[in-house]
């Protein structure tokens, strides 16, 4: 089929909750895509952070094909060879004691606020249903009805009440105001150490290390939603780890599947991870051994490859090698690793950028109207990123 056929079949049959840009994606290799009619994108949003590895990683695919042809599902209802392989390696990544295995970004972040709730009741002594958990303003945990009532996004919320009660919003990146919130039925602070749907905001510095304090303080629970920025995305294996502001509960996905399949879950230590006792909490395919085979291998490949260091290094080259290109509505170029984005003037229509960068040959996608978010997979080489630096540079040279 065409592009065009595949686009008509999406827009007839599925429901009109996205808004793609108009390229339709039929092949990919490391840092790349092809269309139906064979021509070739840089792929600069790698599924939202979904594709740290590149698309097929020889030995994230290797894994899965070995482990098609002995055992994909088999419920936690029994023991398998796989899961415990996996969380093992899971929590010496993370360096947590116990990790809890989901399947979606969505999913991990519920899980984190069952947790709290009931860590809040069972450690913490605060009276069942009345327990709060502080969110920032500008959040995004996800979709459904607890993180929608977490959000300050108008498009995320409308006309899907009552919301979830128990949560209180402060503005991002204050510290003082985060500590001024907390009463002592708050039992959880949740946070992304950097706003990625809210277009790349990076807090100021000291600003986690102070929230970190600040839950000690109080002793309320610290969840760092990493789903977007961890697995070597910011050029840190996690983005806490730039202020040493070691959560209590971490929400983990999306790279954790090597762009192959969902696989999420937290981490945590047993103070809090034993909350949960058998009945209170699980996923028919949660830790599943298929999964659990995937998940190990694209830890692997992080640690193997290095791509923390890579991400690291490769961003400074991004955001410096922009910040010279001569723009006039271009506001700020901001980000950590190789999450970044470009920050243009309040009214300023970045969809038609984005428009401009496909035609050029590379896929980014805007948020916010005036913001476009660029996050390649974490194995473009040198020479594809000044490649793809040339693209980014000569269409905002027309503007």
């Amino acid at each position: 089929m065409t592009s065009k056929d595949c686009i008509e079949l999406d827009e007839k049959y599925g429901a009109h909750n996205y808004h793609p840009l108009p390229v339709v994606i039929s092949w990919a290799e490391g840092c790349k895509v092809k269309d139906p009619e064979g021509r070739t994108y840089f792929d600069f949003l790698s599924a939202y952070s979904a594709v740290n590895q590149g698309h097929r990683h020889p030995k994230i695919l290797a894994a899965a094909r070995a482990q098609l042809d002995r055992v994909t599902l088999t419920s936690r209802a029994f023991y398998n060879d796989r899961t415990g392989a996996f969380l093992g390696k899971l929590c010496a990544f993370t360096g947590f004691e116990s990790a809890l295995p989901m399947n979606t970004g969505a999913e991990a972040v519920e899980t984190a606020i069952k947790a709290a709730r009931r860590w809040g009741v069972e450690a913490k002594g605060v009276v069942n249903g009345e327990q709060e958990v502080i969110c920032a303003v500008g959040n995004f945990h996800g979709r459904t009805l607890a993180a929608i009532s977490m959000s300050s996004d108008p498009d995320s919320l409308v006309n899907y009440g009552p919301y979830a009660p128990g949560f209180v919003k402060v503005p991002y990146g204050d510290a003082g105001a985060l500590e001024a919130a907390i009463t002592p039925r708050t039992v959880a602070v949740i946070l992304e150490p950097i706003q990625g749907e809210a277009g790349v905001v990076v807090p100021p510095e000291g600003y986690l290390a102070e929230v970190r304090a600040a839950c000690t303080r109080h002793e309320v629970l610290f969840i760092a939603d990493e789903i977007q920025t961890g697995f070597c995305r910011t050029g840190r294996r996690f983005a806490w780890q730039y202020e040493d502001a070691r959560p209590d509960i971490m929400c983990v996905a999306k790279a954790l599947g090597g762009g192959i399949m969902p696989i999420s879950g937290i981490v945590a230590d047993r103070r809090i991870m034993d909350v949960f006792t058998p009945g209170t909490h699980g996923s028919t395919f949660g830790g599943n051994p298929f999964a659990a085979a995937i998940g190990i291998a694209s830890l692997e490949v992080l640690e193997e490859e290095k791509l923390d260091e890579r991400s690291a290094a490769l961003g400074e080259v991004f955001r410096s090698e922009l910040r010279k290109v001569r723009c006039p509505k271009l506001k700020t170029v901001r980000g950590k690793g190789l999450l970044n984005a470009l920050v243009f003037e309040e009214g300023y229509e970045a969809w038609n950028l984005c428009l401009e960068l496909r035609d050029e040959g590379l896929l980014a996608k805007q948020t916010h109207g005036n913001i476009v978010r660029f996050a390649p997979p974490l194995v473009i080489s040198e020479k594809e990123m000044a490649e793809a630096l040339g693209i980014i540079a000569k269409v905002l040279a027309r503007i």
